[in-house]
This record gives structure tokens, C-alpha cells and sequence, in this order.
């Protein structure tokens, strides 16, 4: 059963940084491109950053272009998301998720690209 489980939110003032893992079991994901999602309340869930399987390649949404970072270590099946110079706007719950095409080197940003999602994290951005 594929499980994926997210950690590392909290309440951090404005400038601050945090690092978000997801840590990944029950498939071979080092075969999967991988994306972190965010949903703010009352928004829809969008896309924050991606990355494909041999982190070869990277993506970010322009909201967060400069100041994330998405990485992952294969060996350990965990994927992280290094957040600074964090704003107010960035509050959310932030997901993980899986892309469904296996070996895919291309990046997608659509949800339904993805199968398989955690639970989220909260992140809380203090002005």
C-alpha cells in the first residue's frame, strides 16, 4: 500500500524558513516524478514545485520561484521542500503527491497528473 507522510510545518514568523519532508513507502519511487501542493483555506490546491525522478529536473510556480527548494533523496524515498524568506501568503496545508506515469523526466503541475497524495502539514506565516 503506497503511503506518504508529510512533516516539518509549523508557525514561523515572515522571513523565516522551514523544511518540509515526505517520506515515501510502498512503490519504488525513485521511478516517479514527485510535486509539493499547497492549499491556502478557502483556495483551490496549487501547485508550489515538482521534481522528476532523478532530480534531474525541477519546476516551481512562480509564487515561490527563488525561494523554495524542492529536493529528494532516492535512497531514503523522502522528498523535501526548503521554504524561505516564508510570507503570510504562503499559509497552507501542503501536500505531497506522486505522479501517476512512471520514468517520466517531465515535471507536471496538474493535479490530476498526480495518484497518490499525503495527508498534509500546516504551514502558518505570522506577518
Amino acid at each position: 500500500q503506497v503511503q506518504l507522510v508529510e512533516s516539518g510545518g509549523g508557525l514561523v514568523q515572515a522571513g523565516g524558513s522551514l523544511r518540509l519532508s515526505c517520506a515515501a513507502s510502498g512503490r519504488t519511487f525513485s521511478n516517479y516524478a514527485m510535486g509539493w501542493f499547497r492549499q491556502a483555506p478557502g483556495k483551490e490546491r496549487e501547485f508550489a514545485a515538482g521534481i522528476s525522478n532523478s532530480a534531474g529536473i525541477t519546476y516551481y510556480a512562480d509564487s515561490v520561484k527563488g525561494r523554495f527548494t524542492i529536493s529528494r533523496d532516492n535512497a531514503k524515498n523522502t522528498v523535501y521542500l526548503q521554504m524561505n524568506s516564508l510570507k503570510p501568503e504562503d499559509t497552507a496545508v501542503y501536500y505531497c503527491a506522486v505522479d501517476r506515469r512512471p520514468w517520466s523526466t517531465a515535471v507536471a503541475t496538474r493535479i490530476n497528473a498526480y495518484e497518490y497524495w499525503g495527508q498534509g502539514t500546516q504551514v502558518t506565516v505570522s506577518p
